[in-house]
């Protein structure tokens, strides 16, 4: 089975923010996003696309399946 996997932390990174920084900006919790970046939780798609809004991509670059 295949399982949603993100790169939130690069882009996160290559953005300069913060867990809380993006947090903000998305409106969720710091939390919300530690469990992103760990694949414990799978965004609504409202949630994945505004954090690919956030990064300037597009949701597949930030998040995708392995295969």
């Amino acid at each position: 089975m295949s399982k949603l996997r993100t790169i939130i932390k690069e882009f996160r990174a290559k953005f300069d923010l913060t867990q809380k920084d993006l947090a903000d900006k998305v409106g969720v919790r710091r939390e919300t996003i530690v469990f992103l970046e760990k694949g414990k939780y799978n965004p609504s798609l409202k949630l994945a696309y505004d954090i690919a809004k956030v990064f300037e991509s597009t949701i597949e670059e930030v998040f995708f399946f392995d295969d």
